[in-house]
This record gives C-alpha cells, sequence and structure tokens, in this order.
C-alpha cells in the first residue's frame, strides 16, 4: 500500500478490525522493517447497531510496533468529534486493567485474523 509510506509523526491512523477502530497517533515509521511505531489513543467498540460505539481512551497504554499495511490515515472528520469528546472530560487518567485487557484483546484478534489470510 504506497499510502502508508507517507505516515508522518504525529498523524493520527486508524486500525479496523469487526466492529472495533484503534485509533493512534504515528510517532515513528521504520521503513527498512515496514512497521510503524504507533500511540494508541482511541478504541472504539460498537455493541450494537442501534447503540454508539463505546469509547476506551487508551492515552496511557503502551505504544505498539505493528506493521504498516494495517493502518489507514484517519479522517479529520471522524477523529475530531471523538477526541473532542475525550479531551473535553478530564486530563489522562490511569488506564485501568480492563480497559488495558480490551487492547490486548483486539489487539490479539487483529493479529489471528491476518494469520489466517495470509496462511489460507
Amino acid at each position: 500500500m504506497e499510502i502508508t509510506l507517507n505516515f508522518h509523526p504525529g498523524q493520527i491512523v486508524s486500525l479496523e478490525h469487526d466492529d472495533s477502530k484503534l485509533y493512534a497517533e504515528v510517532i515513528q515509521v521504520v521503513i527498512s522493517r515496514h512497521l510503524c511505531w504507533v500511540r494508541p489513543l482511541l478504541l472504539l467498540v460498537k455493541s450494537s447497531e442501534s447503540e454508539p460505539p463505546l469509547i476506551n481512551d487508551l492515552r496511557e497504554a503502551s505504544d505498539l510496533l505493528w506493521p504498516l499495511d494495517f493502518f489507514r490515515p484517519a479522517l479529520d472528520t471522524e477523529v475530531i468529534p471523538i477526541l473532542s469528546q475525550v479531551l473535553a472530560k478530564e486530563p489522562k487518567p490511569e488506564i485501568d486493567s480492563s480497559t488495558k485487557q480490551l487492547l490486548h484483546q483486539f489487539i490479539h484478534e487483529v493479529w489471528q485474523a491476518y494469520k489466517k489470510e495470509s496462511t489460507g
């Protein structure tokens, strides 16, 4: 994917899987290894079509080093309303264990889906 090589530090990117979206800030692109170092910001989890997605603040979560091809640039129109909701609340809260678990589960599911695609 040609566009991923144009990511730059500070850019917001999205990683989507099923009904969930991870938004993260690009810290560095490691072109030689085709990886992207990102800092998770938000994980949106949609539980049903009639409900708005649950927004999980991940600003205190661990950074990720993940393949470039998994990400797409996030559009300002999709990110700004969500970020403004989160930032309007309190300063960065300490991340709780259930939110950490959500992130780990999401990453695990994305990786399993990728492995299944690449081997099948």
